[in-house]
């Protein structure tokens, strides 16, 4: 995006605050396949805050994570983005971003590929190497730091993913349907790990899931995406207290009310 391109009208964005994320009146085309993929998406993310994207397949969700991390083509966006008060950049330490596979160097054990990020970051070996073990350990890892990932589940590769993103020091993470391709009893697992980290941590997230239940367990807010181009066409506010679990969530009604009323508006989404 160039600086033409970013430029908002008076008074129409918010004062930036640190670890913030602010889209305005954002649009994504790709001219060579004559798609438009997100339009007129406006989202402020304040700091700490954890709010999950749903929607149907297509509709542009993925796009703007790539769209916050600095990978879209030049001249594909339009509109404001603010990632931690600046405009996005390929490799900026303001955010560390998780895809939906856990793209491990297979030739790295966990505890190297934990550190991974923070060692092509240049933090010291000390510092980063005592980061990836305490880490390691929250995602229940400990005794597995010199296995390679041949030798690990997928839901143990993900542990390893997760504690390798959040052994990077940004205050924004963004998340692509992390624990979609696991099973349903070690997502759970997951959910309930990567929750006690950001309790702890407080980071803000971006979360892309297409699981419902996911996004209403873990969210401050979930935003339901209409078709493509995809657009916000319901903000819902995720009213249950914290700290939370996932699997005890399961028994609350007010849980299941609040899954009712985002599954409601994706429906609605998929009509329009």
């Amino acid at each position: 995006m160039n600086p033409t391109q970013m430029k908002a009208s008076a008074g129409t964005v918010a004062k930036p605050a640190p670890g913030s994320i602010i889209f305005d009146k954002v649009s994504v085309a790709f001219e060579a396949a004559k798609l438009t993929a997100v339009s007129e998406f406006s989202l402020n993310i304040a700091p700490s805050e954890f709010v999950s994207i749903v929607g149907p397949s297509g509709c542009g969700k993925t796009t703007l994570l790539n769209f916050a991390a600095g990978l879209l083509p030049s001249g594909a966006g339009r509109g404001t983005l603010l990632v931690n008060g600046k405009p996005p950049v390929t490799g900026s330490h303001d955010l560390a971003y998780m895809l939906a596979r856990d793209a491990l160097a297979p030739w790295r054990t966990a505890l190297g590929n934990a550190e991974l990020g923070a060692e092509v970051r240049g933090v010291p070996a000390e510092k980063r190497r005592a980061r990836a073990v305490d880490l390691l350990e929250k995602v229940g890892l400990k005794g597995f730091e010199n296995a390679y990932p041949k030798a690990l589940s997928q839901g143990m590769r993900q542990r390893v993913a997760l504690a390798r993103t959040f052994s990077l020091d940004s205050p924004i993470l963004l998340m692509d349907e992390p624990f979609g391709a696991l099973d349903a009893q070690t997502k759970l697992q997951l959910e309930d790990v990567l929750l006690s980290l950001w309790q702890r941590e407080q980071r803000t997230v971006l979360f892309i899931t297409h699981d419902l239940s996911e996004a209403v367990s873990m969210s401050d807010r979930v935003l339901v995406m209409s078709s493509r181009p995809g657009r916000i066409i319901a903000d819902v506010p995720i009213t249950l207290g914290r700290p939370r679990s996932v699997r005890a969530l399961q028994k609350e009604p007010h849980y299941h009310e609040l899954y009712a009323q985002v599954w409601s508006k994706l429906e609605e989404g998929l009509s329009q």
